[in-house]
């Protein structure tokens, strides 16, 4: 069985509407020690998320005395205008609205934890606003929340392996894998049928969530010369 995301992710969210004030935002990031909060519309849909790169923006472009022509630059890189003026906007913004960054990057409530972690990776960003299939705000899920499947019970991952992998492959023979669990690492041995049934049962059995390791210990007949 796979883990989703509504099973790690946390119901108490920090969300602001669209028109709520910059320094409420600011003060929200603060109190709440958070990065970034997802922005909702009247219907509680997620429309946008405002972070604290979106914030400073204001102070980046202030003026260091007048006339100052200052424009923000990453180090190494030339800033394109299209970034540019994205970055003076927001410095001119005084609403939730005009800061966000749109559209959001969510992630489904029913989706496997590995789409929640994969999306993390490839943005580069540290949690994500869990949303329904009408894109309504049911959650937030963090790469903290994730690492919960790797607290799952021994018990319960052996359980899971015994179900799900090894019965399929073996036609429910109980008898022919043994499986062990201890601290997440699991440990397989017994007879197969032959090298890609039992590549298959390593394979599987590694993706099962919360195992951190497999002993591969299965055996099966040699080909008759």
């Amino acid at each position: 069985m796979r883990t989703l995301v509504e099973d790690v992710m946390t119901t108490d969210v920090t969300a602001v509407h669209v028109g709520t004030p910059f320094r409420v935002v600011a003060e929200l990031l603060l109190a709440r020690h958070v990065s970034a909060v997802p922005v909702v519309d009247s219907d509680n849909r997620v429309v946008g998320v405002v972070s604290e790169a979106d914030l400073l923006h204001k102070e980046e472009y202030k003026q260091l005395h007048y006339g100052d022509s200052h424009r923000p630059r990453p180090a190494g890189l030339r800033l394109g205008s299209a970034k540019r003026d994205t970055g003076r906007a927001k410095a001119a913004a005084t609403t939730a609205w005009e800061l966000m960054t749109s559209p959001a990057l969510t992630v489904l409530a029913d989706a496997p934890v590995v789409v929640a972690a994969r999306r993390m990776e490839r943005h580069g960003v540290k949690r994500l606003p869990v949303v329904d299939d009408r894109g309504h705000l049911v959650g937030i899920v963090s790469r903290c929340d994730l690492l919960r499947v790797f607290l799952r019970r021994d018990s319960d991952i052996e359980h899971t392996v015994r179900q799900d992998v090894i019965a399929p492959l073996t036609a429910g023979d109980a008898e022919a894998v043994q499986v062990s669990v201890r601290d997440g690492v699991v440990k397989l041995s017994g007879r197969l049928h032959g090298p890609s049934q039992a590549k298959a049962a390593a394979w599987l059995t590694e993706n099962v969530d919360g195992v951190v390791d497999v002993v591969d210990h299965l055996t099966w007949p040699k080909a008759s010369a």
